[in-house]
Order: C-alpha cells, then sequence, then structure tokens
C-alpha cells in the first residue's frame, strides 16, 4: 500500500513541475516575442530618422547645385527605398533669384537684400506591420537652411 502511494505522488509531482515549466516557457516566449517587436519598431524609426537626415542633406546640396537663373527651381524631390517611401518638399524664403520658383514663402521681412533659405520637409513613411489595417507610419523632418 505505502508503495502505491509513492508512485502517485510521485506521478502528481511530475504534472505539477511539468505545468510550472511550461508556464515559464510561456512568459519566456512571451517577453521574447515582446522584445522582438520593440526592436524591430525601434530600427525601423531609426531607419526613417537617418533617411530624412540623408534626403535633408541631399536636398541642400541639390539646390546649391541648382542654378535657379537659366533652370527652373527644385521644388520636390521624391524616392522609394525598400519599404520606405520619401517625400523631400523644397520651399523658398529670400531674394529675387526666386520669383520663377513655385514653392516661395512670401514674408514682410523679406527683402531683396535678404539672403536665400530654403526650408526642407522631409516625410518618410513605412508600413507599420502591427496594424490590422496596413497604414504607414510617417516620420517628418523641417530644416530650414541658409544658401
Amino acid at each position: 500500500m505505502m508503495n502505491k502511494q509513492r508512485k502517485a505522488f510521485s506521478l502528481i509531482m511530475a504534472i505539477v513541475v511539468i505545468v510550472l515549466m511550461a508556464t515559464v516557457a510561456m512568459l519566456i516566449m512571451t517577453i521574447s516575442g515582446k522584445m522582438v517587436k520593440t526592436t524591430t519598431t525601434q530600427y525601423q524609426k531609426e531607419q526613417a530618422v537617418l533617411y530624412a537626415k540623408s534626403y535633408t542633406e541631399y536636398a541642400i546640396m541639390a539646390v546649391m547645385a541648382n542654378d535657379r537663373n537659366t533652370t527652373t527651381c527644385l521644388d520636390n524631390i521624391n524616392a522609394t527605398i525598400d519599404n520606405y517611401t520619401i517625400r523631400t518638399v523644397i520651399s523658398y524664403i529670400g531674394n529675387s533669384d526666386v520669383s520663377s520658383c513655385t514653392n516661395v514663402i512670401s514674408n514682410s521681412v523679406v527683402t531683396s537684400a535678404s539672403p536665400l533659405n530654403i526650408m526642407v520637409d522631409v516625410f518618410v513613411s513605412y508600413p507599420d506591420p502591427d496594424h490590422p489595417n496596413d497604414l504607414n507610419m510617417t516620420y517628418h523632418r523641417r530644416s530650414l537652411q541658409k544658401i
């Protein structure tokens, strides 16, 4: 009789240990999944920030290289890289050499002697993998640059 009780107790202890180990394994898997999701989200945002910085510098370089007297003004730069859609809008603030440009910001402070300035808006859109309707996340960077 005593031997049967020991076997039954051992069986109950084995079941308790298995349930406890399964619970710990589920907890570890949940935490691991959340860490992967957080890391992926952080990576996507940092990539968008880097694209925005890069296209801001590229827009400044392109405006400086563009001859506004003989050609039309550079108003936007668009690109698609992997899942990222980059839209750059360039607005001009300044003197009379931008009179042929379409994106000119008029301001009563700006005179003909004012230096040329540009405002660069960069919008970087990327898909949010966790959203059920496939909506995009958008990172926006605005810069003001004296040319």
